[in-house]
């Protein structure tokens, strides 16, 4: 059985939600062949790149701008010539199916869905066709040819009961979460794992991420940062995150000086360990993040959301009671002492955190397709 496994570069949770389905596909199913694309490259390398770095520009510098561009993407004018020009690339992916033959597409964005929906609805393959949204809001673009979607997964059932009221069959929405790598599903030994980060064990700790590739809202990081840092007394020791950001590390260096209540680190792959450990998750509300955040049973306090799906994400997580969201009006100092003295917040927090992860979405999902296909 060949499965196509359809990813974008604008953000890294499309990738890392097509990376954890391979890896459970190809440890759990036999005669099984996979493949992983990125769709947009696949169809013009000079397009994905220039697109990519669009994305990275208008995130970084106008995020207002990528919020307008996410909501009209859903309605009008602007709907169309993204579902039109998706039909009219599908005629150069079409290669790629005429040579590889796939029984099963899943794909981690909608640019991908829409063209093998397209390509579906022309009779040019008639492979189950699933699409796994990375956020916890659904956007109208994933919908796009659904009558040739076989399933659609999605993050928790508010979504599945918003799709279902535009008219989409309910047997084809599963509410599965984000796809998780399996190393959240890990036991981790907590004395050795703070141990080696050189942490207090008898100390709660936050995990701080702070930087990542576009470094949002620098100043207001920090401010947040040093808020957290005056803050949390002998309590609290606190795990900073820059990602692969230099110029947010130097700066996170520049504010912590010797504390000896705070490290700093740039990219690190134990992001599964540093959760284990920590009592609490300072984060932009990216898709992939939260999903790892709630699988980890923590906290979040959401900081420099992007407008468009993050925003929508920040917004879900707060009405939820999982998440405390510091907007860019208010007083970081306020809001992070108001929340570090009272620990029955924080508590239930986790709780509602537990509630709602979903650890075996991975799993779930592929489950699903493969009990379709066989």
């Amino acid at each position: 059985m060949k499965i196509l496994i359809f990813y974008a570069s604008y953000g890294g949770g499309h990738l890392s939600a097509a990376k954890s389905i391979k890896q459970y596909l190809d440890e759990n199913y036999k005669n099984v062949k996979t493949k992983m694309i990125d769709c947009v490259e696949y169809i013009n390398k000079g397009l994905n790149t220039i697109t990519t770095l669009a994305y990275k520009e208008m995130a970084k510098k106008a995020p207002w701008a990528w919020g307008e561009i996410y909501d009209h993407s859903q309605k009008g004018a602007m709907s169309h010539i993204s579902s039109g020009a998706n039909k009219f690339m599908s005629i150069k992916l079409n290669k790629l199916f005429e040579e590889f033959k796939p029984d099963i597409v899943i794909s981690t964005h909608p640019f991908a869905s829409q063209m093998t929906a397209y390509l579906k609805e022309k009779g040019k393959t008639n492979c189950v066709l699933a699409s796994v949204m990375t956020d916890f809001a659904s956007h109208d673009q994933w919908l796009v040819g659904s009558k040739y979607i076989d399933h659609i997964f999605v993050s928790h059932e508010g979504m599945k009961k918003d799709i279902i009221a535009k008219g989409i069959p309910a047997s084809k929405i599963h509410a599965t979460g984000i796809p998780l790598s399996n190393r959240f599903l890990e036991h981790f030994n907590r004395k050795e794992i703070k141990a080696s980060f050189d942490l207090d064990y008898n100390k709660k700790t936050i995990l701080f991420f702070g930087g990542g590739e576009f470094g949002l809202g620098k100043e207001k990081t920090l401010k947040i940062l040093k808020a957290f840092i005056d803050n949390i007394h002998d309590e609290y020791q606190i795990i900073t995150i820059s990602g692969k950001n230099k110029k947010m590390q130097a700066k996170f260096e520049e504010l912590v000086g010797n504390n000896p209540n705070v490290q700093v680190y740039g990219y690190t792959n134990e992001v599964p360990e540093l959760m284990s450990i920590s009592d609490l998750v300072v984060t932009k509300p990216g898709g992939l993040t939260i999903t790892e955040s709630l699988a980890s049973g923590l906290p979040i306090v959401v900081i420099n959301p992007i407008p468009g799906q993050e925003v929508e994400n920040a917004e879900f997580l707060e009405k939820k009671g999982v998440a405390v969201w510091i907007r860019k009006t208010e007083n970081p100092n306020e809001a992070v002492k108001e929340l570090l003295e009272n620990p029955e917040q924080i508590k239930h927090m986790k709780i509602r955190s537990k509630l709602m992860a979903k650890k075996n979405s991975t799993r779930d999902i592929c489950r699903i397709i493969m009990n379709d296909k066989t």
